[in-house]
């Protein structure tokens, strides 16, 4: 395991070491293998202090209290210092919610990602930010709350377009009562809570009551409602209501990788699906890779009070009560044999097997790709790491640079990297656009903290191929740019575009050789170009986003001391940032909100350079 010295003392303090052949969490000095695999193997590691709280529902001694608390260190340690020889769970993106957020008038729906610290009711785990993007328009469309932040909110003076198709009640000018908006609110929450039925049950009651009044307008709004209530529980797929709040998790293993795949359900409602690709060993048996997945998994989340296996698990009782302990309420770990939830971990594992073979498809050709790369480029073998590079200015103005990895198993987007270009000489006026410059200085400040990171290449993060987009000037930056750091054996090459830009005519510009035509059906100019579109993509992406800042940026936001209120009340007061930039300080006082000392902050920003 790599960077052990760095963390052997930690290790040390925390676990006992364990023989030479598998050592484990390691003590001062020694050289660790594995971290923490058959940890039931060592039951005095970790042992829990005589004043342990033994809460939750686990109370079987000393033996078990420390056999549970070793376990969550052990996924604990395998996530945060990788080490080479566990199964490891590489993904550990979270995942959105749907927040109906408190504490404020008119409550908010949104997506949300991250820590639950706001006030609110959160809704999920969601596979995707697709399906929750999709729930959230479908949810707008049966209640229409707000989905504006507070800025916009407070600052409208008519509807906006999401009450103009009625996905938006428009709160902020007063076209419904605190009352109805209190009971939209209820309403999303109750459905997304599950008690759907409930909340259908209702709206047909008052559809048909409006038609029996004539009121026939009101009744289609209510129709419409709930045809959009049938459209989200339609798109959801499978829904038992008796299910609750559980995780599906089926493994699929072959040709010596493994596929988990996790269904959502929460409150009975189906909240999607997603696959993982945990590593492992050649020897590792799918219940030790599963037993090891579940206790990654929901080491950086709490599990449902039920979590679904289709494989059983030695140490089922104790991983339930780890899960237990850190959840704070009960989780149990069930493999159904017969039934409705037996049915759904088929459903679930039949995903897992799909998803991999198409992975292994996927993988197999990546790596004739790579193969036939090392051999036309003459490389000592095929590449394990692909980095792109490639820049996205316009006239020099909001330039970025881009960095996209691509390896075996296909693009690494974890490994991805945006540069802002800081050199004045990149952005010069007298030379606009300097993409020599540019790319002088993306590829020094990467290689530089590689060099300073890890001197000894013993890690993952050094390429074996850097590919630039451009032609013989952007590759002899790059040979310069590696020969001022002292980096000699390095492959690099360039790709550019055909006379007159035009793709399928590409060159590909080696060091110190002819450039290389690939043919127009080759395989491998195809391959080539999915890298550079892609680092295409990524670099106007980030620079689109750049612009799209600096577009809507007010120069009132650089002056210390003035924010969103502020902005607002100078705005209305002089009509635009040029009209407080012209207001003399006695103006800037009489603004509600400006004490004397803003007032002078404001007024010395606009003349600092007069």
């Amino acid at each position: 395991a790599r960077g052990a010295e760095d963390h052997a003392g930690e290790r040390g303090r925390l676990l006992h070491a364990r023989p030479p052949r598998k050592a484990a969490l390691c003590g001062q000095g020694q050289e660790p293998e594995e971290a923490g695999r058959d940890l039931r193997q060592r039951p005095h590691a970790a042992r829990p202090p005589a004043t342990h709280d033994r809460g939750h529902g686990i109370g079987r001694g000393d033996h078990d209290g420390g056999r549970v608390e070793a376990l969550l260190l052990e996924s604990n340690m395998i996530k945060r210092l990788k080490p080479h020889y566990n199964i490891l769970l590489r993904d550990d993106k979270s995942f959105p919610y749907i927040l109906l957020r408190r504490g404020h008038r008119w409550p908010q729906i949104s997506k949300y990602r991250g820590a639950k610290s706001g006030q609110g009711d959160y809704f999920g785990p969601f596979a995707s930010a697709g399906a929750v993007d999709l729930t959230i328009n479908a949810l707008q469309r049966a209640f229409p709350l707000r989905s504006c932040s507070d800025s916009v909110l407070e600052s409208r003076t008519r509807p906006c377009l999401q009450h103009q198709i009625k996905r938006c009640t428009a709160p902020c000018v007063g076209r419904i009562g605190k009352a109805d908006y209190d009971v939209l609110v209820e309403e999303a929450r109750a459905f997304l809570a599950g008690r759907s039925r409930q909340v259908q049950r209702r709206l047909t009651d008052r559809m048909t009551a409006a038609s029996d009044a004539l009121e026939f307008e009101t009744a289609a709004a209510y129709r419409d409602r709930i045809k959009a209530l049938a459209h989200i529980q339609m798109r959801q797929g499978i829904n038992l209501p008796s299910m609750g709040d559980a995780d599906v998790v089926a493994i699929h293993d072959e040709a010596g990788q493994a596929c988990v795949q996790v269904f959502f359900f929460r409150s009975g409602q189906n909240y999607g699906n997603r696959a993982f690709f945990p590593r492992h060993g050649a020897d590792d048996t799918p219940e030790a890779i599963l037993r090891a997945f579940i206790g990654q998994f929901y080491s950086g989340r709490e599990a449902p009070p039920l979590v679904l296996v289709n494989r059983s698990l030695e140490e089922a009782p104790l991983l339930a009560e780890a899960l237990t302990l850190k959840a704070g309420r009960r989780v149990k770990l069930h493999r159904p044999l017969r039934g409705a939830k037996r049915k759904l971990l088929e459903d679930a594992e039949r995903n897992a097997r799909e998803a991999l073979a198409r992975r292994l498809g996927e993988s197999t050709a990546q790596r004739r790709l790579l193969e036939s790369l090392a051999q036309r480029f003459e490389l000592e073998g095929a590449p394990d790491r692909v980095e792109v590079y490639d820049n996205s200015h316009i006239s020099g103005t909001d330039a970025v640079g881009s960095m996209i990895v691509a390896g075996p198993e296909g693009y690494i987007k974890s490994a991805y990297r945006k540069f802002t270009i800081r050199s004045t000489a990149a952005c010069d006026p007298a030379t606009p656009g300097d993409d020599y410059a540019m790319m002088r200085e993306v590829l020094t400040r990467r290689f530089s903290r590689l060099i300073k990171e890890d001197p000894g290449r013993s890690g993952e993060s050094w390429p074996d191929l850097v590919l630039i987009d451009g032609g013989a000037g952007q590759l002899g930056e790059a040979r310069r740019v590696f020969a001022d750091l002292g980096i000699a054996d390095l492959a690099v090459a360039a790709i550019a575009k055909g006379p007159e830009r035009n793709a399928g005519r590409e060159r590909v510009f080696l060091p110190d050789r002819p450039p290389v035509a690939l043919g127009a059906r080759d395989p491998l100019l195809y391959f080539l170009q999915r890298l550079r579109d892609e680092a295409h993509r990524f670099a106007i992406g980030t620079h689109r986003a750049k612009r799209a800042k600096a577009r809507v940026r007010s120069a009132l936001d650089e002056i210390p001391g003035v924010g969103p209120r502020r902005k607002k009340a100078l705005l209305h007061r002089f009509g635009s940032a040029r009209g407080v930039s012209q207001a003399g300080l006695a103006d800037l006082e009489t603004v509600d909100g400006i004490s004397s000392a803003v007032a002078r902050a404001i007024h010395d920003h606009f003349r600092a350079d007069r």
